[in-house]
């Protein structure tokens, strides 16, 4: 009993150090390992940048709605170039196309 148990003291840390020698590598090697925590960090880093991207785009649409709920001349500005709206105070001159 007492030789299996200096038996069992000295190879079991022999064992287990030959099985992280081996098994470690192999694990962080694998597909699932180091290459696989590589494209999730590049996934990650897209992400980000296209948050980053769209706050700055949230950013500027909150700054125009400001502008348009605020500055009248935005609103006249809009109104003059996308609806092709006039003062009834103006005359509008329509030239035919050049050729």
């Amino acid at each position: 009993m007492r030789r299996l148990t200096l038996a069992i003291e000295r190879v079991l840390p022999v064992g287990i150090l030959v099985v992280a020698v081996i098994g470690v590598p192999v694990m962080i090697l694998s597909p699932e390992g180091l290459p696989r925590l590589r494209g999730l960090e590049r996934e990650l880093e897209q992400v980000e940048e296209e948050s980053a991207e769209m706050h700055r785009e949230i950013d500027a649409l909150r700054g125009r709605v400001e502008r348009l709920r605020d500055d009248p001349t935005a609103v006249e500005r809009i109104a003059r170039d996308n609806l092709g709206l006039v003062r009834q105070t103006e005359v509008v001159f329509q030239f035919p196309a050049s050729r």
